[in-house]
């Protein structure tokens, strides 16, 4: 990784963490559990996803870097860059999360969720701050782009963070959402 991939990534990790732990801090737990539509996800389940969805990515890096190199794909995902780097603000482009990454209320307790949350993404700015790696030969397919090579993915994680703290504002905007953010 290039040391200004490197700051990117470190910039992205670091800034989508501190918005979603801005967004739920005081939180009632009737905040966290309010949902726009039966349909979409609460704020608690938002957090839940970032935290499994991070850990499966961070897993899938690692597989993938176990692999040989695939340096015939760099071409490929190089075009791919406008819309890893675009993610979090395409929010009109809805993907279906795998059914692995799916919330199903793993962290009952909000409290300890939050220091989940904040432990994994510790473990991904350590990896991301350390490896010495290279990220860029190693690929595996996202749901909706195609094959993107393991630095892309850790962007990815960033603006993965960044967009679930803009839905979190679309529930907080929502006209139902209960009393005001904070607790009493």
């Amino acid at each position: 990784m290039e040391a200004h991939e490197r700051r990117l990534v470190l910039e992205q990790l670091a800034s989508s963490e501190a918005r979603l732990l801005e967004l739920v801090e005081g939180l009632t737990p009737e905040q966290w559990g309010f949902r726009e539509t039966p349909e979409r996800w609460s704020i608690a389940e938002n957090i839940e996803h970032c935290i499994v969805f991070e850990r499966f990515i961070l897993g899938m890096i690692a597989k993938a870097m176990e692999g040989a190199a695939e340096p015939e794909k760099k071409a490929g995902a190089a075009g791919k860059e406008p819309l890893v780097l675009g993610l979090a603000k395409a929010r009109s482009t809805k993907f279906n999360a795998r059914e692995a990454v799916r919330p199903v209320g793993r962290w009952p307790d909000t409290a300890e969720m939050i220091a989940e949350l904040r432990r994994t993404r510790a473990g991904t700015l350590a990896f991301a701050a350390e490896t010495q790696a290279e990220l860029r030969d190693h690929f595996f397919p996202h749901i909706a782009f195609g094959d993107l090579d393991c630095y892309q993915w850790l962007v990815v994680l960033g603006q993965h963070g960044a967009r679930h703290a803009l839905q979190i504002e679309e529930i907080m905007a929502d006209p139902g959402y209960p009393g005001s953010k904070r607790a009493d």
